[in-house]
């Protein structure tokens, strides 16, 4: 029996409290939690295995905690993921310059959608899945994107799992650059990073300069192919997905391994997300793997960019799956 279920995440500066919305399979324990109000995310995921139930997502816990934090944490990373150098780009013989909040490195960073409030258009619950459906609708007004847009996200809690998909409908009246990314930090119960391996499904590397803007592709090293251990390994690096067809559609599927404890988290994403970004953070208890549809700077070097023709849309989907 699946089950929909909502709670208060206290206020932010004043404001009225946040609202989760919990997705449960009751027969399971398995359950995840979605903020609309605040960017959309997911905030926390647990899924099982046998007798043992695994936290595979833990966002802050407060709704304070949100507001400070800086990892983007679940984010959803629309109209464009990772980096625009310096914020600056040309579309259709027109300068643009986006607002740089990555000043360390002079970037604008991971779109701006992040923190957002997304609103919630479809509830469902059947004895088969639980479904949240939520909307943010942009009219145009950031500085350097004028281009409207209305981007649907819709979560669904299964048996199989949990599975993200995402629509980005052009809106406007002009053509517009798209292209989109999650921001997941998965854990296995707080497994040391040290203690996991990783399986990925890549064609090249792609290298990046000292601002973290994509400048060229390189083979995958022997240390890379196949599955390799993750202890005293640091990334921040994106890869250029391999896809394989299974049941007639494209997938490229990465697996998070816990050896030790016989337990594996597979994130597939589907044929429109052709890039992975992969970082594990220094505090060794989480590691992001982020499905992009493009590279970095892709407003810049074309490398996987959607142009949207009024009334088009941009979609995919990533599927996580505990076995």
């Amino acid at each position: 029996m699946f089950t929909i279920d909502t709670r208060p995440l206290g206020p932010i500066e004043g404001t009225k409290p946040l609202t989760d919305y919990v997705l449960i399979n009751k027969e399971t324990g398995e359950w995840a939690t979605i903020l609309p109000e605040f960017g959309g995310i997911l905030r926390q995921l647990v899924l099982r295995k046998g007798d043992i139930r695994y936290t595979l997502i833990n966002s802050p816990g407060s709704a304070q905690a949100l507001l400070a934090d800086e990892t983007y944490a679940s984010a959803l990373l629309y109209p464009f993921p990772s980096r625009v150098f310096q914020g600056i780009y040309r579309f259709e013989g027109l300068a643009y310059a986006l607002p740089m909040n990555e000043t360390m490195r002079n970037n604008a960073l991971h779109g701006f959608v992040h923190g957002k409030p997304f609103r919630v258009v479809r509830q469902e619950t059947t004895p088969s899945h639980a479904l949240l459906a939520i909307v943010y609708d942009y009219a145009g007004d950031v500085p350097g994107y004028p281009f409207p847009f209305s981007l649907t996200v819709t979560y669904v809690l299964s048996a199989q799992g949990l599975t993200l998909a995402f629509e980005a409908l052009n809106t406007g009246t002009t053509r517009s650059p798209a292209a989109f990314g999650w921001h997941p930090y998965f854990t296995l119960n707080n497994a040391p990073t040290d203690d996991l391996t990783l399986t990925m499904p890549i064609k090249s590397v792609i290298t990046l300069d000292e601002h973290m803007i994509a400048n060229g592709r390189q083979p995958v090293g022997d240390d890379r192919l196949g599955t390799f251990s993750l202890n005293n390994v640091e990334l921040d690096t994106p890869w250029v997905a391999a896809f394989s067809e299974v049941d007639g559609q494209k997938q490229a599927k990465t697996v998070l391994q816990w050896p030790s404890e016989g337990v594996s988290l597979a994130i597939t994403q589907s044929d429109s997300l052709g890039y992975i970004v992969v970082y594990t953070p220094s505090r060794r208890d989480s590691i992001a793997i982020e499905p992009q549809t493009a590279n970095v700077n892709a407003f810049n070097n074309g490398e996987g960019l959607t142009i949207l023709s009024p009334g088009e849309t941009l979609s995919g989907e990533i599927q996580l799956q505990l076995s």
